[in-house]
């Protein structure tokens, strides 16, 4: 593990955990099934897949835990991904880093912890598989051994979420699959002469609205944008969900002018959007969108997300809730730009 490690990289760290899509899904299977092993053999009543976002450590998978989640600056997972070992915690009490914790001095009453890093195949620690005990406690090396044995199964099943090909909360292709399908459409473009353009959009002010009203209502807001873009284009259109509330709509056979009038059908059935929040708050949607052509058969599908990036940022910047289109295509289709 040490040397693929990156540590000190917090945003490439979120970026890697986000793309994984998993914070605030349900309880699958192959995640239950490693923290009830983990249970039962290492017999600790604390166990938990946990995953470490901006502030908060949110659990996969846990026993023992009411909570689905807590502060990220209390959480002893949030030491655990600061270095490339496991941390191992003996006696909290005595441990100066920890005796005066409120989850050591309070619930869950944490004696003794044993965390390894959840480490991405990129090198990134996205969270912790952790066993905890209420009692102090020493855990022998072939407990370490097993917990990383483990640790590496919970990865590998975050791996396998990703290549099927879709994401769990919105049904729509997950990146890497998106990714996968715009790389082969290029190609078959390339072959056959044909355009291709993307747009690229993302929920206006998305985090205030999950910091107001919570995470579940986020997940209402994201489905109900999906939806609403689903309704609003043609059969063959590609929808594809980067991570968090950013998406991107690939469309095939089809020129600049075009991809522009279905992106801005997409734009005002958002705009369109009202929902009432839990404390009965009416709620106004809108996204904003930047739209890029393939125009040349040279460009990477990263090539076409960092122009459709650079339009999005405009169209931001001038305000939200608009359209704007990647500034190259004006050079290359100057009556539809």
């Amino acid at each position: 593990m040490l040397g693929k490690v990156k540590l000190g990289d917090e945003p490439g760290r979120l970026a890697a955990l986000h793309r994984y899509q998993v914070l605030d899904t349900g309880p699958e299977r192959p995640f239950e099934t490693i923290v009830s092993l983990i249970e039962d053999i290492l017999e600790t009543p604390i166990c938990a897949v946990t995953l470490l976002d901006a502030d908060r450590q949110w659990f996969k998978a846990r026993r023992g835990v009411s909570v689905c989640e807590s502060a990220r600056d209390a959480a002893f997972c949030n030491y655990t991904i600061q270095q490339t070992e496991p941390l191992i915690v003996a006696d909290a009490t005595a441990d100066p880093r920890f005796a005066d914790n409120p989850m050591v001095t309070g619930q869950p009453h944490i004696k003794a912890y044993a965390g390894v890093p959840l480490v991405s195949p990129d090198g990134y620690q996205i969270g912790t598989l952790c066993a905890i005990d209420t009692k102090p406690r020493d855990f022998a090396d072939h407990e370490i051994k097993l917990l990383t044995k483990f640790a590496k199964l919970v990865v590998d099943e975050l791996e396998l979420r990703l290549e099927a090909g879709t994401n769990s909360l919105t049904g729509v292709m997950s990146r890497r699959y998106w990714m996968m399908t715009v790389d082969e459409e290029i190609q078959r473009a390339a072959r056959n002469a044909n355009l291709l353009s993307i747009a690229l959009f993302d929920i206006d002010k998305f985090k205030r609205i999950n910091d107001t009203y919570g995470h579940a209502f986020g997940d209402l807001v994201i489905r109900t944008v999906v939806n609403a873009c689903l309704d609003h284009v043609r059969a063959g259109s590609r929808l594809g969900r980067l991570g968090g509330e950013e998406f991107v709509l690939l469309f095939t056979e089809c020129a600049l002018d075009q991809a522009v009038v279905a992106a801005e059908r997409c734009r005002r059935a958002i705009e369109a959007i009202h929902l009432t929040a839990p404390n009965g708050d009416e709620v106004r949607v809108t996204a904003s969108f930047g739209v890029a052509p393939l125009f040349s058969y040279a460009l990477s599908p990263d090539d076409l997300i960092e122009l459709a990036d650079r339009a999005l940022y405009r169209a931001k910047e001038a305000g939200r809730n608009r359209l704007e289109v990647g500034q190259v295509a004006a050079n290359i289709y100057p009556d539809s730009a």
